[in-house]
């Protein structure tokens, strides 16, 4: 089975993180998706974000209705910094042996790959799905294979979908009180007002 994992802060999750899912699942023929907000991101240690409990509630909502997404809390529920390597070393630990994971990023998340803790071993536990960002160019993989030898054959660059939304840019119009309700599941729109959530 073909299981893929897409992670992030989720702050708040919107409606390019189900596009993204639900193009992994067409394109790579995935029995699902699994998705896993981090904890204590190690490579944004100085941005706040908001307490997990909102973050995960967010999720729930988003998902409830797509029996293809389901919520992982492992990161939340780890101490300390969450790393990928963990993650993965425990999915894996959970799955059979004949199954295969995909890892989903950005385009711009693949090239800082070098900078992340045991890449060796994690391209060995699985495969990366990277997607195309807004102003970010198509990372070159020979670069990065010069960097990290192997790399090139565990991951696959997809063209699309290409989504122009960020979860930045929804806190920042939620703060300046311009809607986000295109840019975000219903429930979690109505969610973010229910709880005041990003006005300043």
């Amino acid at each position: 089975m073909n299981i893929g994992v897409l992670g992030g802060t989720f702050d708040p999750v919107h409606n390019g993180h189900l596009i993204v899912a639900e193009e992994a699942i067409t394109r790579l023929n995935l029995a699902e998706v699994i998705f896993v907000p981090a904890g204590q991101p190690w490579l944004k240690a100085d941005i706040p974000i908001l307490p997990a409990e909102h973050r995960l509630q967010m999720l729930r909502l988003a998902l409830a209705d797509k029996p293809q997404f389901n919520l992982s809390t492992m990161e939340i529920e780890r101490a300390g910094p969450s790393y990928t390597v963990d993650t993965i070393t425990e999915l894996q630990g959970q799955l059979k042996a004949e199954d295969e994971l995909f890892f989903i990023l950005g385009w711009g998340s693949l090239v800082e790959l070098p900078q992340w803790r045991d890449v060796p071993r994690l391209i060995q536990l699985c495969y990366f799905v990277a997607v195309p960002r807004p102003g970010v160019t198509r990372p070159n993989l020979k670069t990065l294979e010069a960097s990290i030898p192997g790399v090139s054959q565990r991951v696959m660059l997809m063209d699309k979908p290409y989504i122009d939304i960020s979860a930045s840019d929804i806190r920042d119009r939620v703060a300046r009180g311009l809607s986000v309700r295109h840019l975000v599941p219903e429930p979690v729109n109505r969610y973010i007002k229910e709880h005041g959530l990003y006005v300043t």
